[in-house]
């Protein structure tokens, strides 16, 4: 079995254990962690395939969390269309934003910090806008209406959505396999790593990277439609803040960018060490960030490559302190 093929296996092992948790508990707290692991597991995966495979970070990726989110309730409140189908449409006006905010910012080959800051200001704007207009509820925000049923996307239980969240993670998870082990993948991590030698051998970048922001765009703004149907609210804060763009990015690099697995490793740390802290100091102000700033730093100090290359960077240290004694 080649390294593609033991990727898929572990997709499907993973699909398999996360799906059974439902029917090994019933503890609502317990089902609640498992679905809110998977949300931030999603958000971290969508930001990875730009970040980690694309080397595009984005500050502002709660840009396409918020469009997904707006979208989704609009479509229902005002346009009366069914959950299950406005999800694809949130996904869908969220590759669109992905593409409007990339063509101008790639044509003009802004990267790094700049390209950061584009996205965090591209985000800031969306939410003063959000609170100015009024099919967004400007502050006050939207919220559903509690109609709990299957077909409507509202489940009595946390099993139902975290099967829905499941699905989202299998279906990131899939696209990243196809990126690590596919033609479209290689030209992204050529782009990455040399735009000029890339083109050198016939790969168009802004072509690769506007298709990377898409699919990337689209991830997000399943999680924002997500969110609304679990939470059932959603106001500009919430859609379009900061919190989700450093918890999406911290949970790619803390895991492991540019990895199949690093996001979920990555994003369950994360969740268990929050949950952890808010039964230790409660309901505290601002804790969550603390702990994102804090481990970033950790991992970028000591496991640059994140905890999927926890072995690959105990393994160099080893050697080279090896080499050193010798």
């Amino acid at each position: 079995m080649n390294a593609g093929s033991r990727q898929l296996a572990g997709i499907a092992l993973f699909a398999v254990l996360v799906g059974c948790v439902p029917l090994l508990t019933r503890s609502g707290a317990m089902l609640h962690f498992v679905m809110m692991a998977l949300y931030a597991t999603l958000i971290a995966q969508a930001w990875n395939i730009l970040g980690g495979f694309g080397g595009q970070f984005s500050f502002g990726h709660a840009l396409f969390f918020g469009t997904g989110a707006y979208i989704q309730a609009i479509a229902q409140l005002q346009g009366g269309i069914n959950p299950w189908a406005a999800l694809p449409m949130a996904m869908a006006g969220s590759a669109l934003v992905g593409l409007l905010v990339g063509a101008p910012t790639f044509r003009c080959g802004l990267k790094g910090s700049y390209f950061a800051l584009v996205t965090l200001a591209f985000a800031e704007v969306s939410r003063i806008v959000a609170l100015s207009v009024s099919f967004t509820g400007g502050g006050v925000g939207l919220m559903l209406p509690l109609r709990e049923s299957a077909g409507n996307l509202q489940f009595a239980s946390r099993a139902g959505y975290l099967w829905v969240a499941l699905a989202m993670v299998v279906g990131a998870l899939l696209v990243t396999w196809w990126l690590r082990n596919g033609r479209f993948g290689a030209c992204l991590q050529a782009v990455r790593d040399d735009e000029d030698a890339a083109r050198a051998v016939g790969v168009n970048p802004l072509r690769v990277k506007l298709a990377a922001i898409s699919l990337s765009a689209a991830f997000m703004g399943a999680a924002g439609a997500f969110y609304l149907q679990v939470f059932q609210y959603i106001d500009p804060g919430i859609a379009y803040g900061p919190a989700t763009s450093v918890e999406a990015l911290v949970g790619a690099i803390v895991g492991g960018m540019g990895t199949l697995w690093g996001p979920v490793l990555g994003a369950a740390v994360l969740h268990l060490l929050s949950d952890l802290t808010r039964n230790l100091f409660g309901a505290l102000p601002g804790i969550n960030m603390v702990i994102y700033g804090s481990a970033l730093v950790l991992i970028v100090i000591f496991l640059p490559r994140g905890v999927a290359g926890l072995g690959l960077s105990v393994r160099q240290r080893w050697n080279a302190k090896a080499g050193h004694n010798d």
